[in-house]
């Protein structure tokens, strides 16, 4: 039996802001312990069977880089699906499951978002093993959370009689987030787990699901993936065809209906496991604050945070300091650019003032100040009226796209490393303490040829300063127009 481990690495973690950013969003961040949540769902599969594949990851292509980097970083390779728009859950599987049948195989795949928190990695893989045993023989599985409190913020699944090793149960219904009665209620009579959004099957069994629940959403993904390219470790499916794809999510698309009408898709079984293993989704700041140790005041403290009199506080700083006195039940997050100050109870609404900084088209809402790309990142230091000062670095034998601007200048200095410039005919090679100046409409280059990071600041001057005053002819990440 082939365990295929396919990670949805969708979502922007908007109610996380400001650490979560639309293209930096939460499964990329290091919000419990050393690990990224992304790299983290990744280790949580190490060892789990000597037939389990590397992993298939769907994400958009906005940050396939990062997380290309975040799996070099922890020595895992594998394949990435490339979404150029979000479509949800049920498209995203549906990439996964064709590209895991692409040489003729029909694996189990262990579908498992990249942003959820789980404590207990040995109680999940024993889990996952009793998953892949029913999904094997034909079985839908998913794995339903065992209830810790009357949760609001959660849907919830119904469980009917035990069917199968590890306690599975056939699933009755699914429920909707319900209110805090209703909740209650739940917990009280038995029977009802939280919906984790983590499923086990065989691929055809997902295609096949699709091709009775929705045709239409699997038609649009095979149009999309058969008109796709591999590149390198990428797959990149065809934009045109997925953008008119349908959007929904695994739970509308298919669970919720052939729990419904069995007998109108054949399936064997549509089965549920408990999972008792510290398991969060983190979708919010007290989920965040929940997971993590505290001290005996019931703090979270990360970063320069200094504590008086304070209770049931999570306070977050990424670089000042953030000082809290007598204060209780409050979220507190420092980024360069942005500071969250809210209750705890009202951590829901965050997603709120990032919607009100969409409308405003405030750059808050997509980047922080320090922006990653596939050859290092850039740090926005200070900007006004005509100017910009950014810090860059540039990892060794990586390079800028060949390019021009239309509306600015540029001044570079190097503060360490060596810098290869090209500048119109000219070839520089620069070192620490030397600096070039790139005039506006000049076609230039930056490339870092040494065996050490390159560091350097730009001055930018000029009547527009966006990023997308960029005119590329030439890019080794194929980001050059065609």
């Amino acid at each position: 039996m082939l365990i295929q481990p396919l990670v949805l690495c969708g979502g922007s973690g908007s109610r996380l802001w400001p650490l979560s950013r639309e293209k930096y969003p939460k499964q990329l961040l290091q919000l419990v312990g050393s690990d990224s949540l992304f790299q983290a769902t990744l280790q949580r599969i190490s060892g789990l069977t000597e037939s389990t594949l590397k992993p298939l990851v769907v994400c958009n292509e906005e940050y396939r880089f990062v997380i290309a980097e975040q799996m070099r970083c922890m020595g895992q390779s594998g394949t990435l699906v490339l979404e150029p728009v979000g479509r949800n859950t049920a498209p995203a599987l549906t990439l996964g499951a064709l590209e895991a049948t692409r040489d003729g195989k029909d694996p189990v795949l262990l579908v498992m978002p990249a942003d959820h928190v789980i404590l207990d990695g040995a109680a999940f893989r024993d889990s996952v093993r009793s998953g892949a045993e029913l999904a094997q023989q034909g079985a839908v599985v998913t794995f339903g959370i065992t209830p810790t409190g009357p949760e609001t913020g959660y849907g919830y699944i119904q469980c009917g009689a035990v069917r199968g090793p590890g306690e599975a149960r056939n699933i009755q219904c699914f429920v909707e987030k319900p209110q805090r009665d209703v909740a209650e209620r739940y917990l009280q009579e038995g029977g009802y787990l939280w919906n984790g959004g983590l499923f086990m099957l065989r691929a055809s069994v997902w295609l096949n699901a699709m091709k009775i629940c929705r045709p239409d959403i699997l038609q649009a993904c095979e149009n999309a993936w058969k008109d796709g390219k591999s590149d390198g470790e990428f797959v990149r499916v065809d934009a045109a065809q997925f953008t008119d794809c349908a959007s929904d999510s695994i739970d509308y698309a298919v669970m919720e209906r052939i729990t419904q009408s069995p007998a109108e898709t054949a399936f064997p079984a549509a089965l549920v496991l408990p999972l008792t293993a510290g398991w969060s989704d983190v979708g919010a700041w007290d989920a965040i604050w929940d997971v993590l140790p505290k001290d005996g005041q019931g703090n979270v403290a990360q970063g320069d945070v200094l504590l008086e009199d304070c209770h049931d506080t999570l306070a977050f700083s990424q670089g000042r300091l953030v000082a809290c006195v007598g204060v209780d039940a409050l979220i507190v997050v420092e980024t360069p650019d942005a500071i969250l100050v809210a209750h705890k109870d009202r951590t829901q609404d965050v997603k709120k003032i990032v919607t009100q900084l969409q409308r405003e088209g405030r750059s808050q809402a997509l980047n922080h100040r320090k922006v990653y790309r596939p050859w290092g990142w850039y740090d926005s230091v200070d900007m006004g009226p005509r100017f910009q000062v950014k810090r860059i670095v540039v990892t060794p034998g990586a390079s800028l796209s060949l390019q021009m601007h239309h509306h600015r200048a540029e001044h570079w200095i190097v503060v360490s490393g060596t810098a290869k410039v090209t500048k119109g005919d000219e070839t520089l090679l620069l070192s620490e303490n030397q600096s070039t100046y790139i005039p506006l409409g000049t076609v230039h280059r930056l490339e870092n040829p040494g065996r050490v990071d390159l560091e350097m600041i730009e001055v930018q001057s000029g009547s527009y300063l966006g990023e997308d005053d960029i005119v590329r002819f030439d890019d080794v990440y194929g980001r050059a127009a065609p």
